[in-house]
């Protein structure tokens, strides 16, 4: 491949070289949200900062991890991944927001997926649509440890992701509306948890490269509770996903080293 960024080892989007980061690397969508995760590091420090891609590196428990922020969708969260894996990475935990499809997932909750409906663009440049995009078994697991340990309401399940945030929030206007309205209604009745933008990408590049993934949300909101005229808070406050994350990476930490 032509190297685009003009010096050997050093990655085009993401500006990092090895060394630069641990294996163990957190996935924000918000370049803002990197520090805020960093802060729970020892001794971070930002390494990079380019685009939508924010890296600070520091220690959890005498190990080396990251934190790098991808923007919004699959194709900038791919991005990130080919570069984190060729600078070192090998696992990695999206931390973000999502918003709830089933009925009994509120605004404040926790969702940690086991797979990703494929309903985006980028996973399709990697694999073929039958091939599924699934979480992997231990980092879910930790994750699933880490909230029950820090007492969040969590639930678990299959997300769907999409390239198109309006194209979920208002579907009926979209020329395609027949298509979305129907598929929608297929991930109600299949149990789908939540619908969000970057898991399915980077459950299949992970299964391409052979490094392990996970995913953990916020749910901001669920637009089905809305409809139903159920209660159906709205929260912003990343906080509690986060710190599942971190948990998360302490508890692959100490089973890597066993």
């Amino acid at each position: 491949m032509q190297n685009y960024s003009g010096e050997a080892g050093l990655q085009y989007h993401l500006q990092i070289r090895k060394g630069d980061v641990g294996r163990y690397v957190i996935l924000p969508g918000d370049p803002k949200r990197c520090e805020k995760i960093a802060a729970y590091f020892d001794h971070s420090k930002l390494v990079a900062d380019s685009r939508e891609y924010v890296t600070y590196t520091g220690y959890l428990d005498g190990e080396m991890v990251s934190v790098t922020s991808t923007g919004i969708g699959g194709p900038s969260a791919s991005i990130a991944m080919e570069e984190l894996v060729k600078c070192g990475a090998d696992t990695f935990i999206r931390v973000g927001t999502c918003g709830g499809i089933d009925i009994n997932v509120k605004g404040g909750d926790i969702v940690i997926a086991t797979g990703a409906v494929r309903m985006e663009g980028t996973s399709r440049e990697y694999a073929p649509i039958e091939f599924p995009a699934v979480a992997d078994l231990d980092v879910t697991n930790a994750l699933i440890a880490a909230g029950k340990a820090l007492g969040y309401t969590c639930h678990t399940g299959v997300v769907q992701c999409k390239d198109a945030f309006y194209g979920q929030h208002e579907p009926e206007k979209m020329p395609v509306s027949y298509e979305l309205l129907n598929k929608w209604e297929a991930w109600k009745r299949l149990g789908c948890k939540a619908s969000e933008m970057e898991s399915a990408a980077l459950f299949i590049v992970a299964s391409y490269l052979k490094v392990r993934c996970g995913s953990d949300f916020l749910v901001v909101g669920n637009q089905e509770r809305e409809a139903a005229g159920l209660d159906n808070p709205i929260v912003h406050d990343t906080e509690a996903p986060i710190k599942v994350g971190i948990e998360a990476v302490r508890r692959l930490i100490q089973e890597d080293r066993k």
